[in-house]
């Protein structure tokens, strides 16, 4: 048996499978560890490569990993999907990415690891993003309930409390209806306009040691939303490189930060 240089992992919640080769290419480890028991397994092995797909919680695992020493490289799925050469299950995945990180095609491909800070700051836009979904899905229930009852007002969120305002003066709207409209008012209420979220994304977006970066001088030279600047300068933070495409399907969508 030769010395293992390189393993795929496949994560999972609870059960990991593993698959190890040697410098020949050939298997030499092929087996499953419950969660409890990976970093002491892996703690006991030599300097190695270890290679994972770019998924839920491998940003965790990588850091975990590389705290043990080892050099850890994440892939993103599409790219080892060519390499299952069977039937889809853990040990034929964890194959998979072991051949796959091997390609200097994919390795062009390979995702950094996340820093636990990196993480907060996408934690902090997913979090934005389902609110403004949130607030949006309210808003359409709250005016397509108001239609039924004959209600309608002109398109924008500020018009929703125009909305709400009829449905107090209507003087035949039912008392359990007026009760379900107040309920829809204190959802719609829990938005980012307002809350916690963005008046967190303000502070971390104004920070004088990063408001001085080239960068972030011509994000505030040029665009002028406050919620769009703020959205373009974490994401800076977060990925460290300019993601226009996605801060301009957000500005075409018109939600305030």
């Amino acid at each position: 048996m030769g010395k293992l240089t390189r393993i795929g992992m496949d994560t999972s919640k609870s059960v990991f499978q593993l698959h190890g080769v040697d410098d020949d290419e050939q298997p030499v480890l092929k087996r499953k560890l419950r969660r409890q028991d990976l970093n002491k397994f892996f703690g006991s092995l030599p300097r190695l490569r270890i290679g994972m797909e770019a998924c839920g919680a491998s940003h965790h695992w990588a850091r975990e990993l590389q705290a043990l020493g080892h050099e850890v490289v994440l892939i993103p799925p599409q790219y080892t999907k060519p390499y299952v050469d069977r039937g889809k299950n853990d040990a034929a995945d964890a194959e998979a990415i072991c051949e796959a990180m091997s390609r200097p095609k994919v390795q062009r491909r390979f995702v950094p690891p996340k820093t636990l800070d990196q993480q907060a700051l996408q934690m902090l836009m997913v979090v934005r993003n389902g609110l403004v979904k949130r607030r949006t899905q309210v808003c359409n229930a709250i005016r397509g309930h108001a239609a039924e009852f004959g209600l309608v007002s002109a398109k924008g969120l500020y018009r929703v409390e125009e909305l709400l305002a009829k449905v107090e003066q209507r003087q035949e709207m039912p008392e359990l209806a007026r009760e379900m409209f107040k309920v829809l008012l204190k959802v719609m209420n829990v938005s980012p306009a307002a809350g916690p979220v963005a008046a967190r994304a303000q502070r971390i977006a104004n920070t004088p040691a990063l408001l001085c970066k080239p960068f972030c001088k011509a994000v505030l030279d040029i665009v002028r939303p406050p919620w769009l600047r703020n959205l373009l300068i974490i994401r800076f933070l977060h990925r460290r490189e300019l993601l226009f495409p996605l801060a301009l399907r957000a500005y075409e969508d018109g939600a305030p930060f």
